[in-house]
């Protein structure tokens, strides 16, 4: 039985015997295979995991949501230059230059792209370095830790889990009870006081 995609590709290896027509062939699968991956023709968008809270940091429900994926001229619109750099290029900061690396209100720190709440002002603690530090995010399901080999050593990467916006690097350096140390940029990062309960 013949899948659909050899079926659109039947006409192209009949015109181009043996291996031009197999690159050929190959070319264009992978093709078919983009457009559907990016969402066209229909396909289902991809879905991320991510837990939300109310206004006063409160758990509410752990939800399948939308992953948010945008052009840079997009994000361009929305960011401004600091934050575009930091969140869709993985840039840093400069220590102690953010707005948020000495901001000392109770409230919740939330993606500066997409709104996803990732840090309770409860568990923020200083660190000495510059950069707003915490000891655990509000929900692990609402970020993403990956592997980053840059610069020459390898330390964990920190991101946003709905849209992939870089947020900075945990380390195992921090506070108990969990003796990490999240050091967050302030570009990555919206600050709303706790409202009332």
């Amino acid at each position: 039985m013949k899948t659909n995609l050899m079926h659109a590709l039947e006409p192209a290896m009949r015109r181009e015997p043996g291996r031009r027509g197999f690159l050929l062939s190959l070319c264009a699968g992978l093709g078919v295979a983009a457009v559907i991956e990016t969402g066209a023709f229909g396909a289902e968008t991809k879905t991320v995991r991510i837990v939300s809270f109310d206004a006063t940091g409160k758990r509410k429900e752990v939800m399948d949501v939308p992953k948010v994926v945008k052009t840079d001229a997009e994000w361009r619109k929305q960011l401004d230059a600091e934050q575009f750099s930091v969140t869709r290029k993985a840039d840093t900061e400069y220590p102690f230059k953010g707005k948020y690396w000495n901001n000392h209100e109770d409230g919740i720190y939330s993606c500066i792209c997409c709104g996803t709440p990732l840090f309770d002002s409860k568990t923020k603690f200083e660190s000495g370095t510059g950069w707003p530090s915490f000891w655990q995010p509000l929900a692990k399901e609402n970020v993403t830790e990956h592997v980053d080999r840059s610069l020459g050593s390898v330390r964990t990467e920190v991101v946003c889990t709905r849209c992939d916006g870089h947020l900075g690097h945990v380390f195992d350096d921090g506070p108990k009870p969990t003796g990490l140390r999240y050091c967050m940029n302030s570009a990555s990062l919206n600050f709303a006081p706790r409202a009332k309960a």
